[in-house]
């Protein structure tokens, strides 16, 4: 059982056929259905989803074994009348385009597609122990039941908050988990919720059953897993509702990418493990599911492999599938697009296992069982072959077109010194504008025969040139049983420094404006272009979080750039420019120097004459207080002075 859920970008979908363990089906990077015999270990059955590239398979699940009635039956023996052949048939794979393809490894094509029913990337798929349901889930947060009879929605329902990342069915088809930002046991009659379970911080990658027993006796356990996390939890499903919290924990050395087990029947009964991790290495487990454990269990063994280098070098294992009857484990270890297939027996009374493998050789003995089926057309020798190419096409590179006779002599006079002394003298300054054609006719030329005899010097001299014209010219010259081989040189200098890289794609995309029609007419161009698919890939990859990093740092530059224009604080002048000041009142005038005369008045002189009016006056005064004999005549003075104003007041 392999970890069907989780995120493309993680992990490739890798899974075994169940029970017999035959098969084993995985998608590659390039995006097709490789099937593979276990057995003979060799290629059994490829497929080629039509849109994959855009729309990738993020997650594969085999069915339930069926008895296959697409295969013509012969008339079996009476000792075979009670035998009925079982094996795995159907495959389910979800999509990046939120869509289901079915495919049927007896017929040998896909089976029946099901659309319709998410509006996100498929995450995760489950078939129900009856093999006319599955279960499906997406990004769109939604679960989706599908009848395969009809291949229409049974129903949908919404799980979680956040995208549906695994699923798993349990042995006796009447319950479901799903995993979001939560684990939720979902109770398949009634499509509601029988348990919660939370623990995990990251998206859950892996949900498996560990035993087959009803719920109702504290039995039942599940395991999951979850991305960037080292530790596979145990939860036990219990009859009171207290399983808030994992029982069990398992030790890894990395995030688990495939996982099998054999779930135990009983309470005394083990549950073998075997996890593969991202590291490569394999964790072996073995455990009596019989209540809480605190500790996490470390693996009873673990299995690494490497070559027979004299620096030996780790081999990453992609899965481990484990055998009920035996202690053999069937290993896959490589390269996705071709992996090594094989038996083996471990010894689990050592804690660890190295085993050394010489992976060349092996891949070079797949390979040959593998092309050996392929049959070749018989042709005529007198006959001419004018299609562009049949599977594998490799047509020898000729050195011109047959058209140009005046051409062939040319070049058989010429010598290849005299040619690139002539292109040297062709790229100088000053150059006439009638050399041009000349110099791209050469050069095209000397890239036929640097192709065909492999001259990284004449090479060099024609794909180091950065004009324009002159390699659309060189490129539209160019015969076509050229063009494969000048692009598997491109791909090869691709990988190179980047100012050759730079100059590479220049040719490139010559090439592929000029020979589109051609490239296109070839039945294999998919496998002939793998590898500049993925060094392109590979190279673009970076470019959205390069971009992202660009815009911070920009961001931040342009924030540090404008504080430093900006003047500091200490540089502010402390003086005034305007100062503006009020009128005075009086108490101010008050205040101040009474004695002095102000200057903007023009009345000073009458003021002067006021005072000296004023000092005589407090004179008199004084001489008044000190002769005391005038004081009634002041008085007098002074009542005939009201009297004198009382009668003027009465006239």
């Amino acid at each position: 059982m392999a970890a069907d859920g989780g995120i493309s970008s993680v992990q490739l979908p890798c899974v075994f056929s169940p029970k017999t363990r035959q098969y084993l089906a995985l998608c590659a990077q390039d995006g097709k259905l490789r099937i593979w015999n276990t057995d003979s270990k060799t290629l059994h059955q490829e497929y080629v989803p039509s849109a994959h590239l855009s729309a990738t398979c993020i997650c594969i699940s085999w069915g339930p074994c069926r008895t296959l009635k697409e295969r013509p039956q012969r008339k079996k023996r009476k000792s075979e009348a009670g035998q009925v052949e079982e094996s795995a048939d159907l495959l389910a794979m979800g999509t990046a385009a939120g869509t289901v393809l079915i495919y049927s490894t007896a017929k040998g094509a896909l089976h029946c597609t099901l659309d319709g029913g998410h509006s996100g990337g498929v995450n995760c798929v489950q078939w129900h122990p009856d093999d006319s349901l599955l279960y499906s889930g997406s990004d769109d947060t939604n679960i989706v039941e599908w009848d395969l009879q009809t291949g229409k929605t049974k129903s949908k329902w919404k799980a979680d908050r956040a995208a549906v990342t695994s699923l798993c069915v349990s042995p006796d088809g009447k319950l479901l988990l799903s995993a979001g930002q939560t684990i939720k046991m979902w109770d398949l009659n009634t499509k509601e919720v029988y348990r919660k379970f939370t623990g995990h911080s990251t998206a859950v990658t892996t949900l498996c059953f560990a035993t087959t027993r009803p719920p109702d006796s504290n039995g039942l356990y599940f395991l999951s897993g979850a991305a960037h996390d080292r530790l596979l939890s145990v939860w036990q499903v219990r009859e009171d509702g207290k399983d808030k919290n994992s029982v069990v924990s398992f030790a890894l050395t990395d995030e688990p990418q495939h996982i099998d087990l054999i779930p135990s029947k009983s309470r005394e009964e083990v549950m073998r493990l075997a996890v593969v991790c991202k590291d490569g290495q394999l964790h072996l487990f073995e455990h009596f599911l019989n209540g809480p454990c605190k500790k996490p269990l470390t693996p009873s063994c673990t299995v690494q492999m490497s070559d027979t280098k004299d620096t030996p070098m780790p081999i990453p294992l992609l899965a481990a599938a484990l055998r009920a009857d035996t202690p053999t484990l069937t290993l896959a270890y490589g390269n996705h697009l071709q992996p090594v297939m094989e038996k083996v027996e471990i010894n689990t009374a050592e804690r660890r296992v190295c085993l050394t493998r010489d992976v060349q050789t092996s891949l070079s003995i797949s390979m040959g069982t593998t092309l050996s089926k392929v049959k070749t057309p018989i042709v005529n020798a007198n006959s001419k072959l004018l299609v562009p190419g049949l599977p594998g096409h490799q047509a020898p590179v000729k050195g011109a077109t047959q058209g140009s006779e005046k051409r062939k002599t040319e070049t058989k006079e010429m010598t290849i010194a005299e040619r690139i002394g002539e292109i040297d003298l062709s790229s100088r300054k000053g150059a006439l504008k009638a050399t041009a054609s000349l110099q791209a006719d050469n050069f095209a030329v000397l890239l036929v025969q640097g192709l065909e005899s492999n001259d990284a010097h004449i090479l060099n001299k024609v794909l180091q040139t950065n004009k324009e014209t002159v390699i659309k010219k060189t490129v539209a010259q160019l015969p076509l049983p050229a063009v494969l081989p000048l692009l598997k040189e491109l791909t090869k200098r691709l990988q190179g420094h980047p100012f050759t890289a730079v100059l590479m794609t220049r040719w490139l995309k010559a090439v592929l404006v000029h020979h589109t029609s051609y490239l296109a007419s070839l039945p294999d161009l998919v496998t002939q272009l793998g590898l500049l698919y993925y060094t392109i890939e590979s190279r673009v990859k970076m470019f959205h979080k390069l971009t992202k990093l660009h815009g911070k740092l920009y961001l931040l530059i342009s924030q540090v750039a404008e504080h430093e224009r900006k003047p500091t604080a200490t540089t502010v002048e402390r003086e005034a420019k305007l100062v503006y000041e009020e009128e005075s009142s009086d108490e101010d005038e008050a205040s101040g120097d009474e004695g002095l005369p102000d200057d903007d008045s023009d009345n000073w002189e009458e003021e002067e004459a006021m005072e000296e009016d004023q000092d005589e006056q407090t004179d008199r005064e004084k001489d008044d207080a000190e002769d005391p004999e005038s004081r009634p005549d002041s008085k007098a003075n002074g009542e005939d002075d009201m009297e004198h104003e009382n009668e003027s007041e009465e006239e």
